[in-house]
């Protein structure tokens, strides 16, 4: 199965950016890796590229996916981490979020792990599905129902780094990818900047994965002008399947018109 893919990192108003991507594709299959580095600790940007160096490294994209195999490399990731923590005493709460998605070109089958608040979206003919859960503080409260209007959105139970005798990710079933799929994995810096609406319908006017991250960053820019807020780092890996320009995207120069923000070239 054709993949076509996309990345950005941008530091935005921050001192540094903490953010890592990774990618391989193989004949067989293809890993992508976002993490982003836990902000106001130190050792963040280490932390996040250890994560994504160490899963990058082992996995082989000349075999099938094996899930098993993938969770060992995101355990391996972890006890990597922490390892160095150990190591090195200013480290020593270092972590990282991360969201990876696994393709089996052959079988065209799917499979992601994640841990924190970066995010994996799945567009499906023209629909849009957010398939990871938030491992954060505010997340939990909004399943059990309580207000969450002055929650610190940044507080996480989950992320690799976090020893605290639990799983140090969450895994997904495997399920199967469809021509037309297109797969964006992003830090919370991203999506907190464009909204799924946004997310979604900026698909519908673009023919490769690039132009569609180039737009969600021309919104993210004039969002965050517009409420004049520090602006976190953000990064996206966009993973294309097949052909979604063909079987899920709309091109219409009325709706481009009417979708754009204001102020955008």
């Amino acid at each position: 199965m054709k993949i076509a893919t996309a990345s950005l990192s941008r530091q935005g108003t921050r001192a540094s950016n903490q953010d890592q991507t990774g990618e391989t594709i193989g004949e067989r299959s293809a890993c992508f890796v976002v993490c982003d580095g836990i902000a106001g600790l130190p050792g963040g940007e280490m932390a996040a590229e250890l994560a994504r160096n160490s899963i990058i490294s082992r996995f082989d994209g000349d075999k099938h996916l094996n899930a098993q195999h993938i969770r060992d490399y995101v355990q391996t990731a972890n006890r990597t981490i922490l390892s160095e923590q150990q190591a090195v005493q200013d480290y020593h709460r270092m972590g990282t979020t991360l969201v990876s998605l696994f393709i089996d070109r052959d079988y065209r089958l799917a499979y992601w792990a994640h841990a924190g608040d970066s995010r994996l979206y799945l567009f499906r003919r023209g629909w849009l599905w957010q398939v990871t859960t938030d491992h954060s503080l505010i997340q939990q409260m909004k399943d059990a129902g309580h207000q969450t209007e002055n929650l610190n959105s940044n507080l996480l139970y989950l992320a690799l780094g976090i020893e605290n005798g639990g799983p140090e990710a969450s895994y997904s079933d495997v399920v199967p990818v469809e021509d037309g799929d297109a797969f964006l994995l992003c830090t919370d810096g991203f999506w907190h900047g464009v909204s799924e609406e946004q997310m979604q319908q900026s698909l519908h006017m673009v023919n490769t994965p690039q132009e569609w991250l180039t737009l969600m960053q021309q919104i993210i820019q004039n969002n965050g002008e517009q409420e004049g807020n520090a602006q976190d780092n953000y990064t996206a890996i966009a993973v294309w399947m097949g052909s979604p320009q063909d079987t899920t995207l709309l091109h219409t120069l009325s709706d481009a018109t009417q979708f754009l923000p204001c102020g955008t070239d």
